[in-house]
């Protein structure tokens, strides 16, 4: 029984943690003591670099959107001063000035320069007649930087548009206000409002000339 008891309790390993293998000890009556030693496999985790794009794509979409923002407070003051107060020395003088185009600009300089890509220009040029096409530019319109750079393209033009049409309207002694108005989101809709109230306005005028 004895014998019994010790050929079953030898058949029961005896395990010793070590680093990188285990130690396997092994007593049998008939055999005698053995020893021997199992690898220990380490498992690896393959390191990913999700959280770092995550960062700089958060980092880019703020960027974004603090220009978004800034590019369409500059312009606010400008609209305002046109439409409420058109014939001030201030909003001449301010109208006047180069200064929100050249920051407008700066902006969209560095809003390209982050969002440039070396696939920008084939998909500015994907046509083989080196002609955008819609599906193209949509593609480009994916980003958000890129989106924010159109934006701040389409404040620049606009506010110009505007300023071309009060200066003419001043000109001209024509009512602007509702145009320029229109040239802040709808642009090309503005400009026309403003020819047709300039042919209108000298119509009205020759009439009053005639009478």
């Amino acid at each position: 029984m004895v014998l019994l008891a010790c050929s079953f309790r030898s058949h029961i390993p005896l395990k010793v943690p070590r680093i990188g293998s285990m130690l396997y000890s092994e007593w049998n009556f008939i055999r005698g003591s053995r020893h021997f030693l199992s690898p220990k496999i380490a498992t690896f985790v393959p390191h990913r670099k999700g959280r770092g794009v995550y960062a700089s794509w958060f980092v880019s979409s703020q960027i974004a959107r603090s220009v978004f923002t800034l590019g369409t407070v500059a312009v606010l003051p400008f609209y305002t001063l046109m439409v409420l107060a058109p014939k001030a020395k201030l909003t001449k003088r301010s109208i006047e000035s180069t200064v929100p185009y050249v920051i407008l600009g700066l902006l969209y300089a560095y809003l390209l320069y982050l969002s440039w890509t070396p696939d920008t220009i084939r998909l500015m040029f994907a046509n083989k007649y080196w002609l955008p096409e819609l599906s193209s530019i949509a593609k480009m319109f994916t980003s958000e930087m890129t989106l924010a750079s159109a934006w701040i393209h389409l404040l620049a033009v606009d506010l110009f548009a505007a300023r071309q049409v009060y200066l003419d309207g001043l000109d001209n002694e024509i009512e602007t206000r509702h145009s320029v108005s229109l040239c802040l989101l709808f642009c090309p809709i503005g400009i026309v409002t403003h020819v047709i109230t300039k042919i209108l306005a000298k119509g009205a005028q020759n009439t009053q000339k005639t009478t």
